[in-house]
């Protein structure tokens, strides 16, 4: 007999998004179905390309057809994704999903997570832009080798002048540091530093992104309370370490984005330093800072605990030397960072459902 469409739809509405609370037909996930014979192929669209339930849902996805429909249907399954932004998203258009990556004490490697986060998302195939908005210690060109780089500029039809960033490793990047002389010090004040920063949103031509990546001060100061308040955000990253002088400031700095007024998304906390791993013992652990203070934190706050990166030599060295190391096929560093994104991509899916829903 011959396979209806109608039977591989009916079949599909058994397979659950696990955050959505919803089946893929509902969802709108399954696309371009096509039957011939016994061969059935279809296209999921997931709503990241970081999902991390991609295997997962195409297994499900084969064995429910073969359960419900046909044990002898050869089913082919192309993954795409097209990744989902905040219903009050309309202020930047092109631009779907804003990450900021905030601690609340400088030194605990938030520029080093904002730019190997931004580099797996890319390698997953989202187009991802990075704004280094860093106004005390730019990093951003140091770590993509861009320490001279000048952005361009092109006129737009209208006669506006819009900033070019910089393209490297598939990220589109802009720094505060492009802007002005390494060598010397940029005594911004309050205003002067907030309208900087607008800047880099408004005037330049960023094309289409799935994620802007903002690399925040650390801190709580002018510069969150511009950006939180003049630009749709989909979720805020903590970055700390397991010290408690560190865990003291970014519990303030979590308490920021609940504050009225700013009442941003929490996406998670991510504890970097976490440990020390020697290259010659790569089975071993050495918690020289302190153990499970990020995920204590997490509990207190009732948000995701996103991952622990370890002390590992490579990570400073490959900041140092321009190629971020999630560039650099590390197994292990691989495994965190991705699963670390991954994470932030699953909640901000689940999140911007959520507002479509309400």
């Amino acid at each position: 007999m011959q396979i209806s469409p109608q039977q591989v739809l009916d079949a599909l509405k058994n397979v659950e998004d696990p955050d959505l609370k919803k089946d893929l037909v509902t969802l709108n996930m399954i696309k371009d179905l096509q039957i011939e014979d016994n061969k059935v192929s279809f296209t999921l669209e997931l709503t990241t390309p970081a999902c991390p339930m991609k295997d997962m849902l195409k297994n499900a996805c084969t064995n429910a057809v073969k359960h419900f429909v046909s044990a002898e249907a050869e089913v082919i399954i192309k993954i795409t994704s097209r990744v989902t932004q905040p219903t009050n998203s309309s202020s930047l258009d092109n631009i779907k999903n804003i990450i900021l990556v905030s601690s609340g004490k400088g030194g605990v490697g938030k520029s080093t997570v904002a730019s190997n986060l931004a580099v797996v998302l890319a390698k997953d195939g989202a187009k991802v832009g990075l704004i280094d908005a860093d106004i005390y210690g730019p990093s951003v060109p140091t770590m993509f080798d861009l320490v001279d780089a000048k952005p361009g500029a092109e006129e737009t039809a209208d006669g506006k002048t819009k900033i070019l960033p910089i393209e490297k490793y598939g990220i589109k990047l802009l720094s505060l540091g492009f802007f002005a002389d390494p060598g010397q010090p940029v005594p911004w004040r309050g205003p002067m530093a907030s309208n900087a920063v607008k800047q880099l949103f408004n005037d330049t031509n960023w094309g289409e992104l799935d994620y802007l990546i903002v690399d925040l001060p650390p801190g709580t100061g002018d510069i969150h309370i511009t950006i939180t308040q003049s630009f749709p955000i989909s979720g805020a990253v903590v970055v700390t370490t397991p010290q408690q002088v560190a865990l003291a400031d970014t519990h303030k700095g979590l308490a920021m984005f609940r504050m009225p007024g700013i009442n941003i998304p929490i996406l998670g906390v991510i504890e970097n330093m976490s440990y020390f791993t020697p290259a010659e013992l790569p089975d071993n652990k050495y918690y020289i800072f302190g153990k499970g203070g990020g995920t204590k934190l997490a509990e207190r706050f009732d948000v995701p605990f996103l991952g622990e990166i370890p002390i590992i030599q490579s990570i400073s060295e490959a900041g140092d030397n321009g190629k971020p190391v999630a560039l650099n096929q590390n197994p292990q560093l691989d495994i965190i960072f991705g699963d670390i994104a991954s994470k932030i991509a699953q909640q901000i899916s689940i999140n911007n459902a959520q507002m479509a829903i309400c």
